[in-house]
């Protein structure tokens, strides 16, 4: 898979994106997860390159992206790429977000309802509750616990980034995690989306409770859910196999839908 490799000067800082699959496709744009980078989504983008134009964006401060002066929140990962799109002039398009890049993909679907066609996400919350067990999962999160779990990723963080320091991109990323103000989760909003939505969770996943996906799909129109078994978070790259099946027959299905309508 060929990949195209730039950058664009966005409110204030340098971001990374990668476009790939069908040049004059349909886009599908594609967010990677908290502290994560593009090279995470390479298996679903392999998988669908034959299908879309595939544009993958590194969020600020991670991946090749530089950081730049803006606190990271839901709402400036939100600004950031709808202002990328427009300067690539992208109008309409699919998303597909893990983790973090999906609950930035819910609060780009609900408030740009004539430019997001489709939506899918992985593992991705849509509110923080006061009792909410991942909480204290996320707020014990420390540089040597990631750089145990992920070695080769925080190798990576440090090889690409144009101005690496680790333990000040957790600690932000952090304080974005644990954010339940207006710039954070988009709780109520997920009643605005309105296109198909497919909200997918491994079976397993310690942070995206079976009973919030479904309380999930209650709240959005036209959502279908997809339980990933044998898999925990990052189901795509833990079971391929199974995950990428599933995307491509819920673009397939709506996509014979929209010809019958």
């Amino acid at each position: 898979m060929n990949k195209q490799s730039a950058f664009a000067d966005i409110n204030g800082a340098l971001l990374h994106y990668e476009q790939s699959g069908i040049q004059n496709g349909f886009p599908l744009v594609m967010i990677h997860g908290g502290l994560g980078s593009t090279r995470d989504l390479d298996v679903i983008a392999e998988y669908l390159s034959e299908h879309f134009r595939l544009i993958s964006i590194d969020l600020r401060g991670q991946g090749k992206s530089h950081f730049g002066n803006a606190t990271l929140s839901y709402a400036q990962y939100q600004s950031d790429i709808q202002a990328l799109l427009n300067k690539l002039e992208v109008t309409q398009y699919a998303l597909f977000g893990f983790s973090d890049g999906g609950i930035v993909a819910y609060r780009l679907a609900a408030q740009n309802p004539s430019q997001v066609m489709r939506l899918v996400t992985l593992g991705s919350s849509w509110r923080l509750e006061e009792n909410d067990p991942a909480i204290e999962i996320l707020q014990n999160l420390s540089v040597e616990l990631w750089s145990e779990m992920f070695p080769e990723d925080v190798a990576y963080y440090n090889a690409s980034n144009p101005a690496p320091d680790f333990p000040a991109l957790v600690e932000a990323v952090k304080t974005l995690w644990l954010d339940t103000s207006e710039t954070g989760y988009p709780c109520n909003l997920v009643t605005q989306i309105k296109c198909p939505t497919l909200i997918m969770r491994g079976d397993n996943d310690f942070l995206f409770s079976l009973e919030e996906a479904v309380a999930l799909k209650a709240q959005i129109t036209d959502a279908s859910f997809a339980n990933i078994p044998f898999a925990s978070h990052a189901a795509h790259q833990e079971l391929p196999e199974l995950v990428c099946p599933v995307i491509q027959q819920f673009f397939s299905h709506t996509e014979r839908r929209k010809l019958k309508d």
